[in-house]
């Protein structure tokens, strides 16, 4: 179950264009944008519930496909001892779900965008793990509505500073994350060999 139910919700201003409701446990969050000079849309921002679960997994697999890395090792070595990249990722899912803070986006009750991420509480330090949206609702400003949405809620739990981590090849998340401010600090390889 995610942790986030039971968490205190932020405090919003005016000029945040984020109204954070209070319903019971958990917090919400009800976000109005513009796309595409006069349509607008409204997405809910709330915590998981265990019964939104399976179709998050569809959610972030199909979403992931065009870009995962473990797609190109699967395609490159072999699927691992027999676990393709979506039961992998199925696995990770699930034990992302039990772990860590967990938003859904919604728009007229449909899921359409997740947001994972966890707390180091001594450094007052969250990381945004994984950052999915439905592949219908690309390229509408989901994304950055879910990221915005998540580090308000890793800001509510003490969290002074976020990171995450992004392919390099992946040019639509990391233009996203520089024009929300984000420095690169960092660039590793990721290595690979059978035993």
């Amino acid at each position: 179950m995610s942790r986030f139910f039971g968490a205190a919700t932020p405090e919003c201003n005016e000029s945040s264009q984020t109204n954070w409701l209070q319903r019971g446990q958990a917090g919400c969050c009800v976000v109005r944008f513009c796309v595409h000079y006069n349509a607008c849309m409204d997405i809910q921002i709330r915590a998981a519930t265990p019964s939104d679960f399976p179709a998050l997994e569809e959610l972030v697999i199909a979403s992931f496909e065009p870009i995962t890395w473990q797609k190109k090792l699967d395609e490159k070595i072999e699927p691992l001892n027999g676990l393709d990249w979506r039961e992998r990722r199925r696995l990770r899912l699930a034990k992302i779900f039990a772990t860590q803070e967990v938003l859904v986006g919604e728009i007229d009750g449909k899921l359409t965008a997740m947001a994972s991420g966890t707390v180091d509480r001594d450094a007052a330090l969250g990381f945004i793990d994984v950052l999915g949206v439905g592949k219908d609702f690309q390229g509408q400003g989901l994304g950055r509505q879910m990221l915005k949405g998540m580090m308000q809620h890793l800001k509510s739990l003490g969290c002074r500073y976020v990171n995450l981590d992004c392919l390099a090849d992946n040019d639509a998340g990391n233009a996203l994350y520089r024009s929300e401010g984000f420095e690169e600090t960092a660039r590793h390889i990721r290595w690979f060999r059978r035993l």
